[in-house]
């Protein structure tokens, strides 16, 4: 349990940030706009940490996200002077040069802030030292590939101990997306590390608010009915002492929080209902959402169990070379014009197609029959290659393909076309005793353990089910009736459907069976279905969709942003009694 007292008033925690790159603007948003008593954001995604080992390369000062101090620059003077606390994962790969460069602009602005930042989710330096890191995907062994980047996912414990060490601005490296909502929490309201059920309440609330304004309308499947989406606000939890929290926003910013944002954000990045964090375990199962007011949500019921007793890593490894182009083809005969590129692109090539280690190829028909212009008579022609041989993306690939411009098929002219050097998503398991937060406050460094718990199992109430409607069908698009969510999760892809009443789910639930989804989505490959039934939804993830992840996929989307919208375009048989 921390040293502080358990507080009986809300704590209100803000988002500003669901990526490094978000709106730079958004964190002064938040703090001028209304009240918050923490800003938080999150900066790291697994592609990220790769993004971040580029940069500091290039000076090894880097490796952290320079938005973050940006934005704190515009703010830190108000949150100084309101006690706002920030929270903030911009840490990535170099969370000390990440506070010393916050430090720096304290300095220019006349301000003196209590800085602390939490390190040791780098094990690169420990790999030897570790038990074997074999993917937890796919099982492969790591055996003898470079690894570029190793990091652990950290709870929030460290950042409890720097709260009531008083801080005002914490740092992290790779921490768990939920952690810098539940630290603030746990903190505030004096919570014991077996405080499960309230814990899982605010790591609930951490995921809805992680991804910034998706939680107020953004990329919402029925996104014609938020009001001015074109300048959303970024969402707030309100979180409780029992664990409870209320998800709002500004009431002068743009945007909707409603039940179906709050689902779909529920949804997005998620596998079984057992949600793991190194802190605890949220069951997502028992989640029970209403809405108490206008753009206010609340979210109850969570029960929590102990957390496993291992810890994700993050590794990114040394990859090869892709690389993507694309012929667009126009008019009649499109199939037979991509057969004649083909031939000819490969016949120039030593070796034909097995001249790269593999190739990928994707007609896209976007033509149209007797088309009104032009642009929709085109289709593309996509062809994908990699190799761990960049040499080979050089002359003999460009030769070959501007030596086709008049020797092709008709009307033979280019589309986008990109050449990338990419790593490879490993993650694994690491027994989450072997890891340490190293918490830098001044000179003080203070060592917090995590949390080790023996394994427990919570009562989770079932939810009370209908019979689905009977009678006439109209053939219309899923999307008519259901929402979804989609995203990556390394190499797999989560994709969450949902609907707004007892019997569309009854429904829903007949419906999509797995094989009825790999009928819909032909490239789905191995698929898991998890029933939600107390969100009305169904979870399913797809796994091996994305390859070896995001960086190394061809796919034209290749962290399946799209995915839930490609479903719900589908046409199926919906009871007439929904319409």
């Amino acid at each position: 349990m921390t040293d502080q007292p358990r507080k009986t008033a809300p704590i209100r925690i803000a988002n500003c940030s669901g990526f490094y790159g978000d709106r730079l603007a958004a964190a002064r948003e938040m703090v001028e706009d209304g009240p918050i008593d923490v800003l938080t954001g999150d900066w790291l995604a697994e592609l990220t940490m790769l993004i971040l080992f580029k940069d500091r390369l290039k000076n090894p000062d880097g490796g952290y996200a320079k938005t973050f101090v940006r934005q704190l620059e515009q703010v830190m003077g108000s949150c100084l002077e309101r006690g706002i606390k920030v929270v903030a994962n911009a840490g990535g790969l170099n969370p000390k040069g990440c506070a010393q460069a916050v430090e720096a602009v304290a300095a220019t602005l006349g301000l003196n802030p209590r800085i602390a930042y939490v390190t040791g989710d780098d094990v690169l330096p420990r790999l030897a030292e570790l038990p074997p890191l074999d993917n937890l995907d796919t099982g492969e062994s790591l055996g003898d590939r470079t690894v570029l980047t190793a990091n652990a996912y950290l709870g929030g414990w460290g950042i409890v101990d720097a709260l009531d060490r008083g801080a005002d601005i914490v740092i992290t490296g790779r921490t768990t997306d939920a952690a810098i909502v539940m630290a603030p929490a746990a903190h505030h309201h004096g919570w014991a590390r077996d405080d499960w059920d309230a814990l899982a309440g605010a790591l609930v609330a951490g995921h809805v608010i992680e991804c910034g304004t998706q939680a107020t309308g953004g990329n919402y499947a029925f996104f014609t009915e938020v009001p001015n989406l074109v300048h959303p606000g970024f969402p707030i939890a309100e979180i409780a002492a029992d664990g409870s929290s209320v998800i709002t926003k500004h009431e002068v910013h743009a945007g909707q929080v409603s039940t179906g944002t709050v689902t779909a954000q529920l949804l997005y990045e998620i596998g079984s209902p057992r949600y793991l964090n190194p802190d605890v375990t949220a069951r997502f199962d028992s989640i029970v959402l209403d809405e108490v007011g206008k753009d206010r949500v609340r979210i109850s019921g969570v029960k929590g169990e102990a957390p496993p007793a291992t810890s994700k890593v993050c590794l990114n490894l040394a990859g090869a070379t892709k690389a993507s182009y694309s012929f667009l083809l126009v008019g009649l005969d499109i199939e037979a014009k991509a057969d004649l590129l083909l031939d000819g692109l490969f016949a120039a090539l030593p070796g034909g197609r097995d001249y790269f280690d593999s190739v990928e190829v994707d007609l896209i028909r976007s033509d149209h029959e007797d088309p009104a212009r032009n642009e929709t008579a085109i289709a593309q022609l996509r062809v994908s290659m990699r190799d761990a041989d960049d040499k080979k993306f050089g002359r003999p690939l460009t030769g070959a393909i501007t030596e086709l411009a008049l020797a092709s098929y008709p009307g033979f002219f280019g589309g986008p076309s990109s050449t990338m050097s990419y790593g490879v998503y490993w993650p694994a398991l690491v027994p989450s005793e072997l890891l340490t937060h190293e918490v830098s406050l001044g000179d003080e460094v203070v060592q917090v353990r995590p949390t080790l718990a023996a394994a427990t199992t919570a009562d989770v109430p079932d939810v009370e089910r209908v019979d689905p409607p009977r009678g006439a069908t109209t053939r219309l698009p899923l999307g008519r009736i259901a929402g979804a969510r989609s995203g990556d999760k390394g190499g797999n892809a989560n994709l969450g459907v949902w609907v707004r009443t007892a019997e569309e789910y009854a429904w829903l639930e007949q419906l999509l069976t797995v094989d009825r989804l790999k009928e819909l989505l032909p490239e789905a490959g191995r698929v898991e279905r998890f029933e939600l039934p107390n969100l009305r939804a169904l979870n399913f993830v797809l796994h091996g969709l994305l390859g070896e992840g995001v960086a190394s996929s061809t796919r034209l989307d290749p962290q399946a942003k799209s995915l839930g919208e490609y479903l719900r375009a589908k046409h199926v048989d919906v009871p007439e009694a929904f319409l």
